[in-house]
Formats: C-alpha cells, sequence, structure tokens
C-alpha cells in the first residue's frame, strides 16, 4: 500500500507512475523550454496518471488535458497571457493531447464570472494550487534547469494512492467539488469521495 509508504518513498512512487505517462513527459519537457516563471504541470493530469497506475488503467485513461500553470504579475493583461497561449500553441501543435497554458496571477480578474465567488489574487502559482476544489488535485509537477523533478505536494501523496477524493473548502464552491467528484467517479468507480464539510 503505497499511500502507508514513508513519503520519500511514496515521491518516488509518484514520479515512477508519472513517467509511465509518455504525453506528460513529453509536455513537462517542452514546457521547461518556455521559461515560464514559477511553472507546474498541474490538475488532473498528475492524480489520474496516478489513479491509473493503481487501478491497472492505462496511463492517459480520463484525462481530458494538460494544465501548465505559471505565475508573472507583471503585466496582468490578456494581451500578455495571449501572448504566452500562442506560443505554447506552437510548442505543443503536433501533440494529440490538449495542453491548457494559464497564468495565475490573473485568475482573480475572471474567477468571481465563471464560479460566482470573490478571488483574491493569488500570489504565487502554489497558492493557485492551494486552492483547487479538492486536496487531492493540488498537486504540481515541473523540471528544473538540472533536469530535477520538483514535486509541490502540500497535502501529501497518500490520499492519491489510496484513491480518496477529499474536498478543500478554501475557494472553489461546494458544487464545483461536487460536480468534479461524481464525474472522476464515474471514470474511476474504485473512489472514495469524501463530504463537503457540513453535508448530513
Amino acid at each position: 500500500m503505497i499511500e502507508r509508504l514513508p513519503l520519500d518513498e511514496q515521491i518516488a512512487a509518484f514520479k515512477a507512475a508519472l513517467s509511465r505517462n509518455g504525453t506528460l513527459v513529453e509536455v513537462l519537457e517542452r514546457t521547461a523550454t518556455l521559461g515560464l516563471p514559477g511553472w507546474y504541470v498541474t490538475g488532473g493530469c498528475l492524480f489520474q496518471t496516478v489513479w491509473n497506475t493503481v487501478t491497472d488503467r492505462a496511463p492517459g485513461h480520463g484525462i481530458k488535458d494538460y494544465d501548465v500553470f505559471y505565475f508573472d504579475d507583471r503585466d496582468l493583461s490578456w494581451v500578455a497571457e495571449d501572448r504566452v497561449i500562442r506560443a505554447a500553441g506552437k510548442l505543443f501543435g503536433d501533440m494529440s493531447a490538449e495542453v491548457e497554458v494559464r497564468n495565475e496571477a490573473r485568475v482573480h480578474l475572471w474567477y468571481e464570472q465563471k464560479f460566482g465567488v470573490l478571488c483574491a489574487p493569488h500570489t504565487s502559482t502554489e497558492a493557485a494550487i492551494d486552492s483547487f476544489a479538492a486536496t487531492t488535485c493540488c498537486l504540481g509537477v515541473r523540471l528544473e534547469s538540472d533536469g530535477r523533478w520538483r514535486v509541490y505536494a502540500p497535502h501529501g501523496l497518500s490520499d492519491v494512492f489510496g484513491l480518496v477524493v477529499r474536498p478543500n473548502p478554501v475557494l472553489a464552491p461546494r458544487a464545483v467539488y461536487e460536480a468534479k467528484a461524481a464525474h472522476w467517479r464515474r471514470q474511476w468507480p474504485e473512489l472514495t469521495v469524501l463530504d463537503w464539510p457540513g453535508t448530513t
């Protein structure tokens, strides 16, 4: 049971699981060439690759896209972000997977309109990752210039390997968590989905 191993062994198992997903590795390697400040590959492509490893599914099963977050608060204009998105579009254009690149310094400008709740400006990419609807989602990985994998996992990896989906009620509303959890459970019925706090 990987979820009961010491953290250093869990990190090694995490890297091994992610390395099974050739598309993910390619996204990591290509993103590293963009030179984006504070970047991480994050979101479903990480924890879902682990779920696929644990449940003996194909590495890319159920993965909709590959999210790349970066943080650049020097220019909060859409024009600046779009310039990066266009560059990424050319970089990933020959891949069959969808890669979505977003500047997390701009999230507060559109979050309320999309999700109905206010979002204070994030102070880093890590702060943005901290605000995902489930703690299981709060993961980021990037390749450093020396080839080392940098892993950001503020809630650890035990739930990820244990197939536990735990709510993270710091920003996203309950409806977002429940909709995502229901979708994931259809793809991975082995999941244990924990209730939103206060749900009876």
